[in-house]
């Protein structure tokens, strides 16, 4: 009896995480998240309840203050399928350089179809983005103009594929962008 109760109290541990995951998922399927605007308290709180040092009543109520005080919001399903997604590259200061660790921000970039994608040219210097075959050469799919600090370039992936692409200035800066 005391092994399915310990089963049980495991089942419903592991569950909370995955339901309040799941609503961060949905909530940032349309605003992704970042890491340093999650208010530290909200990641102790985390931290705490997955070593077990506050209780799952503690945990929730923090959850449920972030969703009613709009931290977190979380859309219908309607209006989240209505919504186009948005993603974004960085192409972070020093990326110019080719024994530098500047890669672009994320390297690979999952996202569902018809996410925009935005890159940011954050580098002192001018880049821009070149798609690219699975043989490497340049092909007419989503090409930018030269991008100073700061300049942006937006493209929609509408269909599934998986997405090369490399700045012809810096040509040992690759990055992909995966759709499924």
């Amino acid at each position: 009896m005391k092994a399915i109760e310990g089963m049980e109290r495991l089942a419903t541990k592991t569950m909370i995480p995955t339901i309040v995951f799941s609503i961060l998922l949905v909530s940032s399927s349309v605003s992704f998240a970042n890491a340093d605007l999650i208010p530290e308290w909200v990641k102790n709180n985390a931290l705490w309840y997955g070593q077990g040092e506050i209780s799952e009543t503690e945990f929730l109520n923090a959850i449920k203050f972030l969703v009613e005080s709009k931290i977190i919001i979380i859309d219908s399903a309607e209006e989240t399928v209505s919504k186009i997604m948005e993603a974004q590259i960085i192409i972070p200061n020093g990326n110019f350089n080719v024994s530098g660790k500047g890669f672009y921000l994320p390297l690979n970039l999952e996202i569902s179809t018809n996410t925009k994608v935005t890159w940011v040219n954050d580098d002192s210097v001018p880049h821009n983005i070149q798609s690219q075959d699975e043989r490497g050469h340049v092909i007419d799919f989503f090409n930018s103009p030269p991008l100073n600090t700061g300049d942006r370039f937006e493209f929609t992936f509408e269909e599934p594929g998986v997405y090369n692409y490399y700045c012809s200035f810096h040509p040992w800066r690759v990055g992909l962008v995966t759709v499924k």
